[in-house]
C-alpha cells in the first residue's frame, strides 16, 4: 500500500472515529470498505481501534515487578575465587625470614615492591626461580611456594597477597557519570556494584535497556527493575572482558500534538509516563477548541512484517493501533493515569473540523512505516 493510500485510509479512519462526537466501541471499530484511487481498502485491515476502558487498561498494564531474590547469583558469589593473571602484582611474606621478604620501605608501595606476573605467566622468587602462577588462587600459589622453599627453609610459613589487581577488568560505557574500566578483585563485582562505583546513571540514561556483552553475546537487563523494585534477578556477576552499556533514553519519547496548550515531544522517564501525565505536562487540553471526546493515542505497529515472522498468515498490513479517551467525564482522567504510553506513541487532541485531521494525517501517517525517523514529522505539527 503506497504512502498516499495509507494517509487517505488513516484520514478516513479518524473521521469515522471523531466525526459527530462518535465514540469507539470497546472492540474493533465498525469501519466500512472505502475505495481509494482504484484500490479497495478495508479499514479494519489497516488499523485497530479501541476505547480506553478499565478492562483495556488492565489488559495493557505493564508487567508487575516485585522484589525478588537471586539464588543463582548468591551461589556464584559464594563460589567466587579470584584467579591470578598477567600484570597482577603479588606480595610474598615468609615469616621469620626477612631475607626472603622484600619490604615496602618508606618510599615504595606494596605494589612497587611486589612480584609482578610476567607475560609468560610466571614470577621470579629467590631459591625457587620462575614459578607459574597464572590461573591460580593466592592459596594455591602459597602452597606451591611452601613446597618449593621447604628444601631451604624448615616448615616455611608463607603469606601471599595481591598488592595490585591489573589483569582482569570490566568496562562500563554509555550514560553513566564516570564511564571507564573497573578492575576485578578478590571481591566479586556485580552489575549493581559497578554502577555504584561509576557514580550512578546520568539524567539521560535508559534504565530499561542496559546491555551486557560477554564473549560476543549480548544480554539485556533492566536497572529500573533492579534499583526501583529490588528485583535481584536482573543483577549479574561481572566477568573479565564484560562490557556494560547504558544507552541514552532518546528513543523513549512520545509526541503530544493537536489542541493542547503546549504541543511538544516528551521523554518517558524510568518511572514510565501515563496519558494523563503527558497531557498535563503539555498544559492540558485547550478548553475552547479541543474536542474532549477526541483524545487519541496512535501507536504504530513497529514490529509487524519483520523477517522474524515466518508464517505468511501472521503478517499484516496494519500500520497502527488507535486508542480513544473520552474526557467529557472527569473520572476518565483516572483511566488516563493508568494508561501507560510507549515509545513513539502519538497523543493527539482533535477538534471537530475534519480539515484539522487531514492536515495531521498528511504529516504523521507517511512516517508510521519508519518510526525511528518520526521526530521531524511530528514536530512540524507544532507550528500551525
Amino acid at each position: 500500500m503506497c504512502k498516499l493510500t495509507k494517509a487517505l485510509v488513516f484520514t478516513g479512519v479518524i473521521l469515522s472515529l471523531s466525526g459527530c462526537g462518535m465514540i469507539l466501541p470497546a472492540t474493533h471499530s465498525p469501519i466500512v470498505d472505502t475505495e481509494v484511487r482504484g484500490e479497495n481498502v478495508d479499514f479494519k485491515k489497516v488499523v485497530d481501534a479501541y476505547l480506553i476502558t478499565p478492562q483495556l487498561v488492565k489488559q495493557l498494564a505493564p508487567r508487575a515487578v516485585k522484589a525478588s531474590d537471586n539464588i543463582g547469583l548468591e551461589q556464584q558469589i559464594k563460589r567466587y575465587q579470584y584467579k591470578i593473571g598477567v600484570g597482577d602484582i603479588l606480595n610474598v611474606t615468609v615469616w621469620d625470614h626477612p631475607e626472603l621478604t622484600t619490604p615496602a620501605g618508606a618510599y615504595r608501595s606494596a605494589a612497587e615492591s611486589g612480584n609482578q606476573v610476567h607475560a609468560n605467566g610466571t614470577i621470579f622468587y629467590p631459591y625457587v626461580g620462575q614459578l607459574n602462577v597464572v590461573g591460580l588462587t593466592v592459596n594455591q600459589v602459597r602452597d606451591k611456594l611452601a613446597k618449593a622453599l621447604s628444601a631451604y627453609v624448615t616448615d616455611p610459613q608463607i603469606e601471599v597477597t595481591i598488592a595490585s589487581y591489573q589483569s582482569k577488568k570490566a568496562y562500563i560505557t554509555g550514560e553513566i557519570k564516570n564511564p571507564g574500566q573497573q578492575f576485578l578483585t578478590n571481591i566479586p563485582l556485580t552489575l549493581l556494584d559497578a554502577v555504584n562505583k561509576a557514580g550512578g546513571l546520568s539524567d539521560n540514561a535508559d534504565w530499561h535497556n542496559v546491555t551486557i556483552t560477554r564473549h560476543g553475546k549480548e544480554e539485556k537487563v533492566s536497572l529500573a527493575e533492579l534499583i526501583q523494585f529490588g528485583n535481584l534477578t536482573q543483577n549479574r556477576l561481572l566477568s573479565d572482558g564484560d562490557v556494560v552499556h547504558i544507552p541514552r533514553n532518546d528513543a523513549n519519547k512520545v509526541f503530544i500534538v493537536g489542541e493542547v496548550s503546549k504541543p511538544q515531544m516528551l521523554k518517558i522517564t524510568h518511572y514510565g509516563m501515563t496519558l494523563t501525565e503527558a497531557i498535563a505536562q503539555s498544559g492540558g487540553i485547550d478548553k475552547l477548541s479541543a474536542d474532549a471526546t477526541g483524545i487519541f493515542v496512535i501507536r504504530g505497529q513497529r514490529d509487524v512484517n519483520k523477517s522474524t515472522v515466518s508464517n505468511e498468515a501472521e503478517k499484516t498490513d496494519k500500520i497502527a493501533d488507535i486508542y480513544q479517551l473520552d474526557l467529557t467525564n472527569a473520572t476518565s482522567y483516572v483511566l488516563g493515569t493508568e494508561f501507560y504510553l510507549k515509545p513513539y506513541d502519538i497523543v493527539y487532541v482533535t477538534t471537530a473540523p475534519a480539515t484539522r485531521w487531514n492536515r495531521v494525517i498528511a504529516h504523521v501517517v507517511p512516517s508510521l512505516s519508519g518510526f525511528n525517523n518520526l521526530t521531524e514529522s511530528i514536530l512540524r505539527v507544532r507550528n500551525w
